[in-house]
């Protein structure tokens, strides 16, 4: 098949996950085109049958925001005109959805192509639930050729958000088992800890979704019990306040603040917890990854995560705005080295029986075909 994917760039679980996506359809023969203002942070590799189409957005002052939406739906045409795709993949609906059907709209009649859009959450919970976006977004799902979504909880959202009056398949997210996996690195740990130091780790776009602040109050909880670390990674809106909150609650030399770290796997392999207190998580994509790398995930019983996350065997659910329940599990799990390894064993285990890169790639390549021999 020939494929589009068009997706965000920037960090964040749905640019990753499109991008993954990509790269896996290319090892499996497929020719893929991946369509974006600028290179996917997730896009490392390229091959003969893998390609890179940039938006080019004009700044004309008549325009107070570029818009991109056009801009996009214009470079779809056109790749599907050089290349003759078969099917374009929009990953994540506003504008991606509708810059797909314009650009069909646009194509003639013997180059119409098939539009599958793939939700990851804010699109539906967020962005979509604005007035102004909310209608644009439905047309877009109902003039779709098919829609998935990542986790159970965010089809329900999305049948009870938007009523499109379709099917909606879940496809979840999956993750590389073979670049997240578990491993002793020494070194690598000793560059973010000391040997008598628990090692936590968090990592998102740091916004207020997120709930940052809880993720300091239950870190300098779990402080005041035993050596510990903790390693931001990523960066947003709430990263400034995250910085005080930490001086605030006499903690700050015990938080490194990452930056974008575009290889965080080395991290998780050796992180003795990942902490992810959202306020929803339509699946949780760092947590996936995490577990993994075979480190337990502490987060709240809200959105998807109880999907990935099973309290009492690979990590620990509370609910939102409890970072002292959060603090109290990880005090537990890791003054018991036996418990511990178990979480960790248990954490692999759980993602390579059900999210690994083979078999949900498996099944998006099955809706590919169902939807084109429509």
């Amino acid at each position: 098949m020939r494929i589009g994917i068009v997706c965000y760039p920037t960090f964040g679980g749905s640019g990753a996950i499109a991008t993954e996506l990509g790269q896996a359809l290319a090892k499996r023969d497929h020719e893929v085109h991946v369509i974006s203002y600028a290179p996917p942070f997730r896009l490392r590799e390229f091959r003969l049958n893998l390609h890179y189409h940039a938006v080019e957005v004009s700044s004309y002052p008549l325009f107070k925001y570029p818009p991109y939406d056009l801009a996009l739906a214009s470079k779809i045409m056109e790749v599907v005109e050089e290349t003759g795709l078969d099917l374009v993949h929009a990953h994540y609906a506003i504008p991606h959805a509708i810059s797909a059907y314009l650009a069909r709209q646009m194509l003639p009649a013997d180059k119409k192509i098939k539009v599958v859009t793939t939700l990851h959450g804010t699109d539906i919970t967020l962005v979509g639930a604005e007035k102004a976006y909310a209608e644009i977004t439905r047309f877009g799902l109902r003039q779709s050729d098919g829609v998935t979504v990542v986790s159970e909880w965010l089809k329900r959202e999305t049948e009870r958000s938007f009523a499109v009056g379709r099917e909606i398949r879940v496809i979840p997210n999956f993750v590389d088992t073979d670049r997240f996996s578990p491993g002793e690195d020494a070194a690598h740990r000793a560059r973010f800890a000391r040997p008598e130091e628990k090692l936590i780790v968090h990592a998102s776009n740091f916004r207020p979704v997120k709930r940052i602040p809880d993720v300091i109050r239950c870190f300098a909880l779990l402080a005041g019990k035993m050596p510990a670390r903790l390693v931001l990674v990523g960066d947003g809106p709430e990263l400034p306040r995250a910085a005080e909150q930490a001086s605030e609650l006499g903690i700050r030399k015990q938080v490194i603040f990452a930056g974008q770290q575009e290889a965080i796997e080395g991290l998780l392999r050796v992180a003795d917890a990942f902490l992810l207190p959202s306020e929803f998580e339509s699946f949780g994509l760092a947590a996936l990854e995490a577990l993994s790398s075979g480190t337990p995930v502490v987060g709240t019983e809200q959105g998807g995560m109880p999907e990935v996350v099973t309290s009492g065997v690979n990590g620990h659910l509370c609910g939102v705005g409890e970072p002292r329940c959060m603090a109290e599990f990880l005090v537990r799990l890791l003054s018991d080295p036996e418990r511990h390894a178990a979480f960790r064993r248990a954490a692999r285990e759980s993602v390579v029986s059900r999210y690994s890169e083979p078999a949900i790639v498996s099944l998006y390549e099955a809706f590919y075909e169902e939807v084109l021999g429509r």
